[in-house]
C-alpha cells in the first residue's frame, strides 16, 4: 500500500462513518447483552416456579440471539447489512 492509497482510505467519509455505526452498535451489543441476561433468568425462575419453560421468553431468547449474531457480524465485516433499528428484528 503507498502513502496515497493510506491518504484515501483516512480521509474516505464510508470508513468514519462505518465506525460511528460500530461504536452504536456495540453499546446496542452491551443493552441486548444485559437484556439476555434478564430472559435467562426470568426463565429459570420460571421453569422453577411452574416445572417448565415459557414460550415467550424462549421465542424472545431467540429473537435477541439472532440480533447478536447480525450485530456481531457487521461488526467483524461479514456483512454491510446494518441490524435493526436499520431493518426489521429478527424473527425465529
Amino acid at each position: 500500500m503507498n502513502n496515497e492509497q493510506l491518504k484515501h482510505n483516512l480521509t474516505s467519509a464510508d470508513h468514519w462513518l462505518r465506525l460511528l455505526f460500530m461504536v452504536l452498535f456495540v453499546i446496542l451489543l452491551e443493552v441486548a447483552g444485559v437484556v439476555m441476561l434478564a430472559a435467562i433468568v426470568l426463565q429459570f425462575l420460571f421453569s422453577i416456579v411452574s416445572g417448565g419453560p415459557n414460550d415467550n421468553l424462549r421465542q424472545l431468547g431467540n429473537q435477541i440471539a439472532s440480533y447478536i449474531y447480525q450485530i456481531l457480524q457487521f461488526l467483524i465485516y461479514n456483512t454491510e447489512e446494518k441490524p435493526f433499528p436499520f431493518a426489521e428484528w429478527p424473527q425465529p
